[in-house]
């Protein structure tokens, strides 16, 4: 089912390419055009780029989300469901394709930061820990997106489900920190599963803005950013997988 997945990046290399330079348009566009550093400590850069790079983790869930509804619709999965494989291996499959998909547009925005000035400063190791954060965060993001797929059912429907993906990643400390919101909307910020993350890769790669949240969460952002991917992951994958069985019933 991997290879299946891998094999659509031959044929359609232009939808690969938008999924690609989508994110970086995203970077250049809020690090030279609108910036926003107030209460930073630093170069916005340094506060931006992970920031970015936890916001790029929500970006290409619309197309995991079409490829899943047109098998729906298509028939494929009625020939898959003929082959002795178990009811998750089609969506397993595609998870997998998508995670590679993300891990090269996560080198590729790690690249685009280094040359607008971003730097990491903690040791590689941190590093490394920073991209398993960052891809742990994506697979929760897409067994949320897969399961919405398969409640979807439509090609057609997948973009007003996927509006609702949107707010995850805005509604986080990505651009700005939390004290330049009103109180209630910096609170929501701050337990948002997006900011978790955001704020423990800027941890992990030495870029401290100065600035840290007074909720719980915002204080135990490295454990939250393990542990909501985790809970995530542990509500939607065995509810997708459990709807595409139900398929075939």
């Amino acid at each position: 089912m991997t290879r299946r997945e891998l094999a659509h990046w031959a044929r359609q290399p232009v939808q690969v390419l938008v999924g690609l330079v989508f994110p970086v348009m995203f970077l250049l566009m809020f690090n030279f055009l609108i910036g926003g550093g107030k209460g930073i400590a630093g170069t916005y850069a340094e506060f931006l780029v992970p920031g970015m790079f936890a916001l790029t983790m929500t970006f290409g869930l619309d197309a995991t989300m079409v490829a899943v509804t047109q098998d729906l619709n298509k028939g494929v999965i009625d020939r898959f469901r003929a082959m002795p494989m178990t009811n998750g291996a089609v969506l397993v499959g595609r998870s997998v394709a998508d995670m590679l998909q993300s891990l090269v547009s996560l080198i590729v925005m790690i690249g685009v930061g280094l040359v607008i000035g971003w730097r990491w400063h903690g040791s590689f190791g941190a590093v490394l820990g920073a991209v398993g954060l960052l891809l742990l965060l994506r697979f929760a993001m897409l067994w949320i997106g897969i399961h919405l797929a398969m409640v979807a059912g439509r090609p057609e429907l997948v973009m007003a489900v996927q509006i609702l993906v949107w707010p995850v990643g805005f509604l986080s400390n990505a651009f700005t920190v939390p004290q330049n919101m009103p109180g209630w909307l910096g609170a929501t910020v701050e337990w948002n599963p997006m900011s978790a993350t955001a704020t423990a890769v800027r941890d992990l790669f030495g870029n401290d803005p100065g600035v840290v949240g007074t909720s719980w969460a915002a204080e135990h952002a490295g454990l939250m950013a393990v542990v909501w991917p985790l809970v995530l992951v542990g509500v939607f994958m065995p509810l997708a997988v459990r709807r595409f069985g139900a398929l075939s019933k």
